[in-house]
């Protein structure tokens, strides 16, 4: 006969008092809503030895990655230097873009750290993502391939979406009219994201996703008829004054990771950010905890993405601030710490884009 379990018996002593019975139940319910919202908040993502999770298409990508834009010549020139430095560290997530200038620096040290035995290629997991100007479904394996010319790869680990707002096609990779206004295009994202799917056929790319799109969007490619593959990720903008709490519910509900970039805020680039909107590792709450932990408050806010089920994204051209940042899983948030960050949410925009406000495909005027 099995062994009766410390439940079982407690509810046999109360069987004869159905009032008793009731409250036995109230407790234990009570107990399993406290373990649920502990793991909530308290239990990593599913990570490998290596700190990989698993996407939907079965493929691994790592937890931590490291961000590739450079606003002018001055930091495109460090990037090179900077992506040498993340991959000795032990980074192994590179996030780059077509639109970003900067594929053929990120190529190259690459393949000098693939060349003096560092890592091999298959060790390394490179993000591009498809211009705005490349929508049209006819241009979209051509955007792709340029990229891949850049940086001498075979294939890229994950192709994304840039943004959901389609510019008119052409060299000029913000095409604008005489009033400097950019100039749109309209086209049916269920038609690129049928080229995206193509380039996963043609083995040009192992995984696909998106960035920047709502729940609206991402429902469009989802109910699009004859769906291939669905988004592996979503990326946008994400950090504790924009915890993208609805979006990520959202997305966990159909196997969609979510992966953040601005994750410490924004390096407060004035082509795109308010200077006016607060420094976010600046903010006393997050310094408070920062200290509580004996970490910095950038590790403080990379760790809280992590603890929510977020892949999540820095860039720095500094070796020891790359070194900090990915002592990420070295320490553990608690429950109550990371409620308190998620207070901190004021669904605070700093890259909101509102050049492009009145485009059709416009993301932020709804979650």
């Amino acid at each position: 006969m099995g062994s009766i379990s410390g439940v079982e018996q407690l509810t046999g002593a109360f069987a004869a008092d159905p009032a008793s019975s009731c409250w036995l139940i109230q407790q234990c319910c009570k107990i399993s809503a406290f373990r649920i919202e502990s793991r909530k908040y308290c239990k990593e993502m599913e990570f490998d030895k290596d700190h990989c999770i698993r996407m939907n298409d079965g493929n691994k990508i790592p937890a931590v990655g490291f961000g590739t834009y450079s606003p002018d010549a001055v930091q495109k020139s460090k990037c090179e230097e900077a992506t040498k430095v993340a991959i000795e560290v032990g980074l192994r997530h590179i996030d780059g873009a077509f639109v970003y200038g900067t594929e053929e620096e990120v190529g190259r040290a690459i393949h000098e750290k693939i060349a003096d035995g560092t890592v091999k290629r298959e060790d390394i997991f490179y993000t591009g993502k498809l211009g705005s100007t490349f929508h049209r479904p006819e241009l979209v394996r051509s955007c792709l391939e340029q990229s891949l010319k850049k940086l001498k790869f075979d294939y890229l680990d994950l192709f994304i979406i840039h943004t959901p707002m389609s510019l008119k096609p052409g060299p000029d990779l913000s095409p604008m009219d005489e009033n400097g206004k950019l100039i749109v295009d309209i086209v049916d994202l269920r038609q690129t994201w049928e080229a995206m799917e193509a380039c996963k056929d043609a083995g040009l790319v192992k995984s696909i996703g998106v960035s920047n799109f709502n729940r609206r969007q991402l429902e469009m490619i989802l109910n699009k008829p004859g769906l291939k593959y669905k988004p592996v990720l979503n990326q946008v903008e994400c950090h504790p004054y924009l915890n993208q709490s609805k979006l990520l519910a959202f997305c966990k509900s159909k196997d969609i990771l979510l992966e953040a970039y601005c994750a410490l805020g924004s390096q407060r680039d004035k082509m795109w950010i308010d200077q006016s909107t607060p420094v976010l590792l600046e903010d006393p709450v997050l310094g408070a905890i920062a200290k509580k932990y004996k970490r910095s408050p950038a590790l403080v806010a990379l760790r809280y993405q992590l603890q929510r089920g977020i892949v999540v994204l820095f860039k720095s051209f500094t070796r020891k601030r790359i070194e900090e940042n990915f002592q990420v899983f070295d320490f553990q948030l608690s429950e109550e710490d990371m409620k308190t960050i998620d207070g901190l949410n004021k669904n605070l925009r700093y890259l909101n884009l509102i050049q492009l406000v009145d485009h059709p495909q416009f993301p932020f005027k709804d979650e």
